[in-house]
């Protein structure tokens, strides 16, 4: 019941985080995804009653900071940015959780009871989300299935299967921010394949340069702690 529960965090995760990219654009949910860092200050604390990281607190506020100001000059995407904000709140949790749990099930068979759950749970909201949100069609195309097949193996099974790896030796907030990582290259990739430079103010571009601030002071945090 328990790994069913964070089956279920995880795809709302996901189905917020591709919604938001619907609402807005795949720069501003990358954006909002980058505040997983913030909202893993405050929540890994909570959930193992341990001393919150002050440094850690102050740097997610940079990123928090960063989406405030694309907020307020590009109000066009609040639908985007709120529901991109939900998908980091539940990201930010499904780590902490899954470190739990890692203490007792090895990974490769946590991830397949997870994904298996979480394909289970979506299926059962899927009449609802239909009703809400009509489509044209429901099974995928020839060319769709090539994709799924690519997000779901190389994207989803593979990367999944590696961060949980990784939480046995470093903690929830190290693994979420390195997730900060993908709104530099997925930003730099929407710019370059999809021409989105061209429909933001500058207020977009000073909440990434601080957002990437934000990712490399820790990142220096990190190597200084390395060193001692």
């Amino acid at each position: 019941m328990r790994i069913g529960g964070v089956s279920a965090i995880v795809v709302v995760h996901w189905v917020c985080f591709y919604g938001s990219i619907k609402s807005s654009n795949i720069s501003v949910a990358l954006l909002c995804f980058s505040a997983i860092g913030f909202l893993t200050a405050l929540m890994e604390p909570l959930i193992f009653r341990n001393r919150v990281d002050k440094i850690e607190l102050l740097l997610g506020s940079l990123v928090i900071l960063g989406i405030y100001l694309i907020f307020h000059f590009d109000p066009r995407y609040k639908t985007g940015i709120f529901t991109g904000l939900i998908a980091a709140f539940f990201g930010s949790i499904f780590p902490i959780l899954n470190r739990k749990l890692l203490q007792r099930i090895p990974a490769q068979t946590l991830t397949l009871y997870e994904l298996s759950g979480g394909f289970i749970f979506l299926t059962l909201l899927l009449p609802l989300y239909l009703h809400f949100f009509p489509t044209q069609y429901i099974f995928p195309h020839a060319m769709d299935w090539f994709w799924l097949i690519i997000l779901s193996l190389v994207c989803t099974v593979l990367a999944f299967t590696l961060s949980m790896n990784a939480l046995r030796k470093i903690s929830a907030f190290t693994v979420n921010l390195t997730y900060n990582l993908e709104p530099v290259y997925g930003i730099a990739l929407a710019f370059l394949v999809y021409r989105e430079d061209k429909y933001f103010s500058p207020g977009f571009y000073a909440g990434l340069l601080i957002i990437i601030l934000s990712i490399v002071c820790q990142m220096m945090r990190m190597y200084g702690r390395r060193g001692q």
